[in-house]
């Protein structure tokens, strides 16, 4: 919004300084030759290029001056208006020592270019046009104007960088309270679930007995949390991004599925191609969940995995068999919120709805810009 606001901004002052120096010079007085076309022109360019003097500075201090050293040479007697601007512009980017360099080369060649128009000119009178065509006064104030706006954006700058950093340290002091939370409450009845399940496992096969696929579930669900619980707070101590679960791990999450009685299928469509880190991470999240609900909640048998790989979208979807009835609205949870809250982050669309055939659905489009 911002870059529009100046894009609008520099395109009104090139068309008022081009209009100014048209203007003036179709007023003043010229010796009405062959070249007056191209002093008309010259005037136009120099003014337009204005419009572009934010994003490259520079070059438009270089157009401007030899513009206006050509009009002057062709004999308009019209103030180079948009050289002042250019002046400004560049010292406002901080090129304060090539606008200096500019500026004395203008001041040096101006008279000269004067001398060389068509009109008979003395030195004396080519050095009093020369001043007046430049204005040395404002040319020293269009440069002060430009190092006065570029020391207030630094500070400006500076300022927001002051804030960011406020607000990281207090987001990191945030991300560890949470952590130390996380660690003494959840780490502890984690390891209680782990304890009993191996136990009961250990217990179950010195008397001989078939363990129950169940108990191994709970043994296996126990080992996961305590990984994933791990991978969490490392996460929330260290300010630099670790490595998550991505799309690589469904085949994971497929075999414990399977191993808590879910049958379980996944299927990869389209051409595979490399996908955002975020993307990748909410797409296994929004597969894990989505079978962790069926498991707990919709007494299903089977549940199906699709990921698809489209050009510029990747779609995950997870069906199952569940006793979610066609036309009935799904009961708002943490986990759908969770889900859904993650997708729209990440600029995607969420929808968790019961089957036409029964059952319940979950699917996720994520956009994704593939590098050309």
């Amino acid at each position: 919004m911002g870059t529009d606001r100046a894009t609008v901004r520099d395109g009104a002052i090139a068309v008022c300084v081009t209009a100014i120096q048209l203007v003036t010079g179709l007023a003043g007085h010229h010796p009405g030759t062959d070249l007056d076309l191209l002093g008309y022109a010259l005037m136009a360019i120099s003014g337009l290029a204005l419009a572009v003097s934010n994003r490259a500075p520079i070059p438009v201090l270089a157009v401007t001056g030899l513009c206006a050293l050509s009009w002057q040479a062709a004999g308009f007697e019209v103030p180079t208006v948009a050289f002042l601007f250019a002046v400004y512009a560049a010292v406002r980017a901080g090129h304060r020592k090539i606008t200096a360099a500019a500026s004395v080369t203008m001041l040096v060649t101006l008279p000269l270019a004067i001398l060389a128009s068509p009109l008979d000119r003395t030195v004396s009178e080519a050095l009093a046009q020369a001043r007046n065509a430049l204005g040395l006064a404002w040319l020293i104030a269009a440069a002060a104007a430009g190092e006065a706006l570029r020391q207030a954006e630094k500070r400006a700058d500076e300022a927001e960088r002051t804030r960011e950093e406020t607000a990281r340290h207090r987001a990191s002091e945030e991300r560890l309270h949470i952590a130390r939370e996380l660690h003494d409450s959840l780490t502890h009845h984690i390891s209680i679930i782990r304890v009993q399940s191996g136990a009961a496992v250990h217990l179950a096969r010195k008397r001989g007995e078939q363990v129950p696929e169940a108990l191994l579930a709970i043994q296996e669900a126990g080992r996961e949390a305590t990984r994933e619980l791990r991978m969490t707070l490392k996460t929330l101590r260290d300010d630099t991004e670790t490595p998550s679960h991505g799309l690589d791990h469904v085949p994971d999450l497929v075999e414990r599925a399977r191993g808590m009685g879910l049958n379980t299928t996944l299927t990869i469509e389209g051409q595979r191609h490399d996908v955002p880190a975020a993307v990748d991470q909410a797409a296994y999240r929004i597969v894990q969940e989505s079978l962790t609900n069926t498991a707990r909640h919709a007494a299903a048998t089977t549940a199906s995995i699709q990921i698809d790989y489209r050009p510029d979208t990747l779609a995950v979807r997870v069906d199952d068999d569940g006793n979610a009835m066609p036309g009935t609205a799904p009961t708002p949870g943490i986990g759908l919120l969770g889900m859904r809250e993650r997708v729209t982050a990440l600029g995607g669309r969420l929808r968790a709805e019961p089957r036409s055939e029964g059952g319940f659905r979950v699917q996720a489009e994520f956009p994704v810009s593939r590098p050309s």
